[in-house]
């Protein structure tokens, strides 16, 4: 990744992902939108013209949410059951809606939260370094250890 990405003129790149991504801010000048739509992102930023083409949270937001929002719902139902004795159309109709509706609410920060530290932390798409491994195994044949082993 180029330092130019992380740097612009006049901009001081967030300190916080967390707050920046949960208020939906660029990363890079915490003044312009992270989003276009709910969840969609924007193609960039409006102020700073950071491009958010290197953002890739995949499933995060998703799977932090319903982690987040699974226990509470189930504490809920599981009350909700035990306390009033309703049949099941009930729990259709009141804690479904809830689950969901919490899910969804979780989703947007969550997701400017998982873009905003993949900015802070400079994160890349991985990939092999066989240089370090061709090195790692000649250092190993030197030293008598067999490749792979410990």
């Amino acid at each position: 990744m180029s330092e130019s990405r992380f740097s612009a003129e006049g901009f001081t790149p967030t300190d916080n992902p967390m707050k920046t991504g949960i208020r939906g801010l660029c990363p890079r000048c915490q003044m312009g939108h992270l989003f276009s739509g709910f969840l969609k992102l924007a193609p960039r930023c409006e102020v700073c013209g950071l491009d958010y083409s290197f953002a890739d949270p995949a499933d995060g937001p998703a799977f932090f949410a319903m982690t987040i929002a699974a226990v509470p719902a189930l504490a809920f139902g599981v009350w909700f059951q035990m306390a009033f004795g309703l049949p099941l159309w009930v729990h259709i109709f009141i804690t479904l809606p809830l689950t969901v509706l919490s899910c969804m609410a979780l989703l947007r920060p969550l997701k400017g939260w998982l873009v905003c530290s993949q900015f802070f932390h400079r994160a890349e798409e991985g990939s092999i370094d066989f240089d370090w491994h061709a090195q790692a195994k000649l250092t190993k044949q030197q030293t008598g250890q067999k490749p792979g082993g410990a």
